[in-house]
């Protein structure tokens, strides 16, 4: 039997693959914390993986808190790119195969058309800096490897933008969200499913592969449609991303092309409204 070894076991995606893996009983699961896979401790990272010894590796830990990061930059370098390294040296070593989370913000945001695997990356924070050079150590360690960009994650797990706006559309009278960064979330359950359309296919395909949800939509929009589905009354207003100022600075436009991972792996890709009332039932 197969073992999976799945990192950022307590995250949103991991959480997700460990719901979604009581349908794929002919794995033998790992699901990782950060103590039993220390992305943030290089010194322990080879033996933990030698003792766990799987045959496929989903690494979704990363570390993702976008502004701390600004001022985190080491950690952020340590856990998204040299343990990234170490990972794609030992799948490469031990002939596992390799599925490694990325995200849109390894592009500046200047593109108007949706992006494809082979679009100029140009970082604009610590962030999407840190997570290009895991992808670059990626490659470098491991040709056989997958590596999947996605971008607004959110689920029923953890803490996330969906989240934070049902409290907010709840608890105030008017909100205002930012209008001018475009892109489109990803429902967890829907990259899992994708994940795992690729671990059982027929052929290992390698290579840079985009995931989200279908749509071209701003922050401010996916707050309306939140505000529709969950039938609140609190006001919804459109601001520019220069009236809330944050650390780190985020791309204008990250939308990613998915018609790779569609047409290689046949990935049915959900539409995000679709996908976001699904959620919401929960």
């Amino acid at each position: 039997m197969k073992k999976i070894l799945v990192t950022g076991a307590t995250g949103q995606l991991g959480s997700e693959l460990k719901v979604l893996s009581k349908n794929y009983t002919q794995f033998e699961w790992v699901f990782a914390d950060r103590v039993q896979v220390s992305l943030d401790n290089l010194s322990v990272l080879q033996s933990q993986l030698e003792a766990i010894s799987p045959n496929i590796i989903l690494n979704c830990g990363a570390y993702t808190a976008v502004d701390k990061a600004e001022t985190e930059q080491e950690l952020a370098d340590i856990v998204n790119h040299s343990a990234v390294g170490i990972i794609a040296q030992y799948a490469e070593d031990h002939s596992v195969k390799l599925i490694h989370i990325s995200t849109d913000y390894v592009f500046d945001g200047t593109s108007s058309i949706a992006l494809t695997e082979e679009a100029l990356t140009k970082p604009i924070n610590v962030y999407g800096a840190s997570k290009r050079a895991g992808e670059l150590a990626c490659l470098a360690a491991n040709a056989n490897a997958i590596i999947i960009r996605t971008s607004w994650v959110y689920s029923r797990f953890g803490n996330n933008f969906v989240k934070t706006m049902q409290r907010l559309l709840q608890e105030r009278d008017s909100i205002g969200v930012v209008n001018d960064q475009i892109g489109s979330p990803t429902y967890a359950v829907d990259l899992a499913q994708a994940i795992m359309t690729i671990v059982t296919a027929k052929e290992w395909i390698s290579g840079i592969y985009n995931y989200s949800n279908e749509g071209e939509i701003s922050w401010y929009e996916f707050v309306l449609a939140i505000k529709e589905i969950g039938g609140y009354s609190c006001e919804v207003k459109g601001i520019p991303s220069s009236a809330y100022p944050t650390p780190a600075k985020r791309p204008a436009y990250s939308l990613l092309d998915k018609t790779k991972i569609k047409r290689v792996y046949g990935v049915s890709v959900p539409d995000y409204k679709e996908s976001l009332e699904k959620s919401l039932k929960f």
